[in-house]
Order: C-alpha cells, then sequence, then structure tokens
C-alpha cells in the first residue's frame, strides 16, 4: 500500500512524504504507482522549479519527501492538489492508498 502524509502547519500544507508500493500489479506494470509517481514527479517540480519555493525535496528507494522552507499559498495549494488527487485515486482504486494530514 502506498502512504501519503501530508504536513501541515497552523492549517497550511507545508509538505508531504509518499512511500511504498501500491499492489495494484507487478512491479513495473502497476498504474497505481505510475500515477502517484507522476503526480509527485509533477508537484515536487512545480513548487521547486516552476515556482522556485525553497523547500527540502528527497527521493529515496520508494519514498519521497518534500518540505517547504516558508509557508506559502503557492506550495499549499499544489500539496493540497496532490492530496485530493491521491484520495480520488484511492477511490477508484480501492486498498492502494491511503492519505494521512500530520500536524508540524
Amino acid at each position: 500500500m502506498i502512504t501519503a502524509v501530508f504536513y501541515k502547519k497552523g492549517g497550511n500544507f507545508s509538505g508531504f512524504r509518499v512511500s511504498g508500493h501500491a499492489g495494484y500489479a507487478e512491479y513495473g506494470q502497476d498504474i497505481v504507482c505510475a500515477s502517484v509517481s507522476s503526480a509527485v514527479q509533477l508537484t515536487a517540480n512545480l513548487i521547486t522549479e516552476t515556482f522556485a519555493v525553497k523547500a527540502d525535496a528527497s527521493a529515496v528507494d520508494d519514498t519521497v519527501t518534500l518540505e517547504v522552507a516558508e509557508i506559502c499559498e503557492e506550495a499549499t495549494l499544489l500539496i493540497d492538489g496532490l492530496k485530493m488527487h491521491l484520495e480520488l485515486l484511492s477511490e477508484e482504486f480501492e486498498n492502494t492508498i491511503i492519505t494521512k494530514i500530520s500536524e508540524v
């Protein structure tokens, strides 16, 4: 199962950690994993490259983590959009993704 933890500070999204494997199909054939990977990569790139928000981002094995240095509207909206996207995927592909919110 993929676990996505979304970090909030003072009611605003400040980062996320996405890890695991959906288990929907074999490795390399899993459309849920591909969908999540693509959405996470797009979100991270939009935050760090397009909007030039300072953030600590890492991708190690099956875990991607991003935490913004300072809360900003662009990053908050993009992270909220990623959360919504993953929740919709989890409804369509049951028992593959779990989302959580963590106050930091």
